[in-house]
């Protein structure tokens, strides 16, 4: 019996070995040229550029689902200009027009009912066979398609151990990270693909939570912008914030700061609001009604109604349509989706507080649907429109038709090689060494509620300023400084300023430079350099050669 446990041991080693994957089933150790950590659609696009140079990779995902906010209920895609979208971004949104072009994907809907619009551009675009508008199943699918394709090896639900045991760094390389399961990746290559930017901040790399006062890159729009409003995310007539109205003895209603607004233009640590981007469908066969969430107290919600009282009728203005009669709904007006002033602490949170602060946002919103379709405080009409839409029976089957991925607008940023600033994206400053381009406004949701000196409510941080045409995205801001570290870049969490990254946030974005990422971390591995070090001029040609759109 001895002998024979022997020989299975034997026989099971020798099968490691000759796989030519690097692997200890003991250990629980694995190696690849480039670990990719994250499961965001930059982590896809990431992997798969590496694959696709012939290097060894390995992804390391803290979620379950792929694509991040894509996926996730982001089907109204922010597009931009269009045009500046190339490599696996426009990839991606051929795929999602191909799988729209078949007739059974339109099982709730016929296509000719559907409106084909988009955002500044047709949903459904023939001429270059994309689509930029999709369910979040549809766009799902897409991912685990370019996995499959590429043979991506995944590791889903691996969380980072954010404990100085968790990344390995030696003379200024990370040579392994190590998640909660005590399993640890080593690589040449690390690419942080993390809303959050988890393994930037374990391997000591700098960064910034909050807004920046405009003195510190010379800007306009960045810090605090009381009285500014350029979309209707504010409270346009006169409401009270006091649970008796009038009446500050009476003490705040809920989601209202008590805290005195700093000077127009300084910093502070606040973040843009986030909130689930819910996809509803109208369809009767495949929606689940909206009911009371765990806690719910329509007290929560006396701002929104006196906002009802006061004449506001723009509730179903955000329920922008994707196909098969279904929305992608997104914040609108002063009292939203949006969970103003309730993420404050999330970026540097551990994950057991991000959890609750993902908890607590999801019962908000919830209690925030249920409100509006059956309080009789909200009007008659409203209650009758929102009662026709609710959670869709066939999106995140597996958490109720619950978004599984907050929209975690704004996290950490990396203080990096190069900082994106809004002269960049204005075009009031030359961008060096493009890898990339953006061309969304500058757009900031609400970071406060508070109340103003003559008593009444008011929301502050909403900026939506549009660049006169689009701009170039830096190599220098993916990348840390050289002393910090030597094999990391980071696409998503990049290095700039609070306002710049309002435009630069985007979802086409976050894959445009998850495929350069992953580009120029193959050259640096083929020259056995820094990736501060590369050749910048044979990182353009391999980027423009991958369909990349670099500049103007």
């Amino acid at each position: 019996m001895f002998s024979k446990i022997k020989i299975i041991r034997s026989v099971i080693l020798v099968c490691i070995l000759f796989t030519g994957i690097r692997t200890s089933t003991f250990s629980q150790s694995f190696e690849a040229d480039v670990i990719v950590y994250g499961g965001t659609s930059a982590a896809v696009t990431a992997a798969m550029q590496v694959v696709q140079s012939g290097k060894t990779v390995l992804v390391v995902s803290p979620d379950k689902h792929l694509g991040g906010l894509s996926s996730g209920g982001l089907g109204f895609t922010d597009t931009g200009d269009k045009s500046v979208i190339g490599g696996l971004a426009r990839e991606f949104y051929h795929r999602v027009y191909m799988r729209y072009d078949k007739p059974e994907t339109w099982k709730w809907q016929k296509k000719e009912e559907y409106g084909n619009k988009g955002q500044g551009t047709p949903a459904m675009d023939g001429a270059e066979r994309t689509m930029w508008i999709f369910e979040p199943h549809v766009a799902e699918q897409v991912f685990e398609d370019f996995v499959k394709e590429n043979k991506i090896k995944i590791y889903r639900e691996e969380w980072l151990d954010r404990s100085k045991a968790g990344v390995q760094k030696n003379k200024g390389r990370i040579t392994s990270l190590k998640t909660l399961s005590g399993k640890t990746f080593k690589g040449k290559m690390f690419i942080d693909a993390t809303y959050e930017g988890d393994l930037m901040a374990a391997a000591e790399v700098k960064y910034h939570v909050g807004r920046e006062a405009n003195s510190v890159y010379n800007e306009k729009w960045n810090g605090i912008q009381a009285g500014v409003f350029q979309h209707n995310h504010y409270f346009q007539k006169n409401i009270s914030p006091y649970k008796v109205e009038g009446d500050p003895k009476s003490g705040l209603l809920p989601y209202v700061s008590d805290e005195k607004i700093g000077k127009n233009g300084d910093g502070d640590n606040k973040i843009q609001a986030y909130c689930f981007r819910m996809c509803l469908s109208s369809h009767p066969d495949n929606r689940i009604a909206f009911t009371k969430p765990e806690g719910y107290d329509p007290a929560k919600y006396e701002l929104l109604a006196r906002v009802y009282k006061a004449g506001w009728t723009e509730t179903f203005k955000k329920y922008d349509p994707i196909p098969n009669r279904k929305t992608d709904t997104n914040n609108h007006g002063p009292f939203s989706t949006d969970f103003i002033g309730q993420n404050y602490d999330y970026p540097e949170a551990t994950y057991e507080r991000r959890k609750e602060i993902i908890r607590e946002h999801e019962l908000y919103q919830k209690g925030l649907m249920y409100f509006i379709a059956n309080d009789p405080a909200v009007p008659a009409d409203v209650r009758a429109e929102a009662s026709k839409w609710g959670l869709p029976k066939d999106e995140f089957k597996d958490n109720g038709g619950w978004p599984h991925q907050i929209y975690v607008r704004e996290a950490r940023r990396m203080i990096g090689h190069g900082v994106m600033t809004e002269n960049e994206t204005l075009g009031k400053k030359a961008v060096s060494e493009p890898i990339g381009m953006g061309s969304y406004a500058l757009d900031a949701h609400n970071a406060q509620r508070y109340v103003k000196e003559d008593g009444f409510v008011q929301n502050e941080g909403d900026i939506g300023v549009h660049p006169k045409q689009p701009y170039s995205i830096s190599y220098a801001s993916i990348i840390p400084k050289k002393a910090e570290c030597e094999n990391l870049l980071v696409p998503v969490c990049l290095s700039s300023s609070h306002i710049a990254y309002g435009s630069i946030r985007m979802e086409p974005v976050f894959m445009i430079l998850g495929q350069s990422a992953a580009t120029a971390a193959v050259q640096a591995i083929d020259r056995k350099v820094a990736v501060q070090d590369i050749d910048y001029a044979k990182l353009k040609t391999q980027l423009l050669k991958d369909k990349q759109k670099l500049e103007l």
